[in-house]
């Protein structure tokens, strides 16, 4: 590790919980936090699935007041925050429990921002805008991949200018964690591939970072060769509670690395397709992750060799970019076997939107605006990142 000036700071919330039944200590954590009636942000899925009621019975057992706020959408938007904030403070609550996957806790920690600080969420753009405390704040996860339950990230759609807005604060951080396999039982194979693939990309993207450091290094690989072991299995087998468990872990600590090493380009990129076409984002970073890579890989061809071997896969006698090359090999060869699809084209078929090259111009504009971008170990000039696009239709 090279010595310079550089000061690094490590982010995460003062309390994690992870393992079957962590869920049911709700009532007393957020009570320990000083809440007592909070806001519960979730989505409408997760109430139909009666995962909400499992919570809101807990709650109810505990005499705890509560408000729920459903309305979250995939890829929460500027409008969905502000429709937040309002039920808030209509009801006078003062803490917040999200519950759900990476929207409900982007949405809730959106509320968050704007209830404590005032204004609208645009102004919080950035890196760390806001300046007044965050509610207290539990975040109760149902999905492994985008370990929004444990970051300072929030991303949220601008819908006026159909760009996905990343803030980045370390206020926004949960005060607690919570990771409960039970809750991750019903979660169909396709969302479990798409997690899945966010938390290989968060691994990988803060593995390969520009301020990557021994503490997400090791977070980092720990990831990756979690995800390698069990992510199939979860895929294949959804009450698999050791895969479920795994993929936890996984997760969270690519969570912890990406969290304080950023992310990079695809991340960057995912965005736009995003904010652009609302397609979600696991499977766009899982598309995108070995082309971003291909580029990347001249910068850092140790780390890639590195990750094959984590990957599992035999670099004995093979040159470091040969090495290297396996890595991106490993990572196609996961995503074919979970169904994640072939590129964007047929993932925007999927579901029902139409993926258009004409849009790369101004979507490669926004993404090199993005700040995740800023770590990302080689830097695209805009050609570059066309090209891209265009590898990964």
């Amino acid at each position: 590790m090279a010595v310079n000036e550089q000061v690094y700071g490590f982010f995460i919330p003062r309390v994690t919980l992870i393992g079957i039944g962590a869920s049911n200590s709700i009532p007393e954590r957020i009570k320990a936090l000083d809440g007592a009636k909070p806001l519960i942000v979730t989505d409408k899925g997760i109430v139909g699935a009666g995962i909400c009621k499992h919570i809101t019975d807990l709650l109810d057992a505990a005499d705890m007041h509560y408000v729920v706020f459903d309305e979250t959408v995939p890829n929460p938007t500027d409008a969905n925050v502000h429709a937040g904030v309002e039920i808030y403070k209509a009801n006078n609550c003062d803490s917040i429990i999200t519950l759900g996957g990476g929207s409900s806790h982007d949405c809730g920690k959106g509320i968050g921002l704007v209830v404590a600080n005032g204004g609208k969420i645009h102004d919080f753009e950035g890196v760390d805008k806001s300046t007044k405390r965050f509610p207290p704040y539990l975040a109760v996860n149902t999905t492994a991949g985008t370990a929004s339950e444990m970051t300072r990230f929030c991303i949220i759609t601008d819908l006026s200018r159909h760009v996905k807005m990343a803030i980045v604060d370390w206020r926004v951080t949960p005060n607690l964690a919570i990771d409960d396999p039970m809750l991750m039982v019903g979660m169909p194979p396709a969302l479990t591939a798409a997690t899945g693939m966010d938390a290989l990309t968060h691994a990988v993207e803060a593995y390969v970072s520009t301020i990557a450091t021994p503490m997400t290094d090791a977070c980092a690989e720990k990831a990756i060769e979690l995800v390698f072991k069990y992510l199939r299995k979860a895929v294949a087998n959804g009450q698999d509670l050791e895969a479920r468990e795994a993929m936890c872990f996984a997760q969270y600590l690519a969570g912890m690395a990406f969290n304080n090493a950023s992310l990079g380009h695809v991340h960057a990129m995912a965005h736009q397709l995003g904010g652009f076409y609302d397609l979600p984002h696991g499977e766009c970073n899982a598309i995108l992750l070995p082309h971003v890579e291909k580029f990347n890989l001249i910068a850092k061809l140790e780390r890639f060799a590195r990750m094959a071997k984590i990957m599992g896969e035999n670099i004995e006698g093979l040159s470091p970019r040969k090495a290297a090359e396996r890595a991106l090999e490993a990572i196609k060869e996961l995503s074919a076997d979970v169904g994640i699809p072939t590129g964007l084209v047929e993932l925007g078929k999927r579901y029902g939107k139409e993926v258009r090259a004409e849009d790369i111009g101004i979507m490669t504009q926004n993404a090199q605006k993005d700040a995740c971008g800023l770590t990302n170990p080689r830097c695209p000039t805009d050609k570059d990142v066309e090209a891209i696009f265009t590898a990964a239709l």
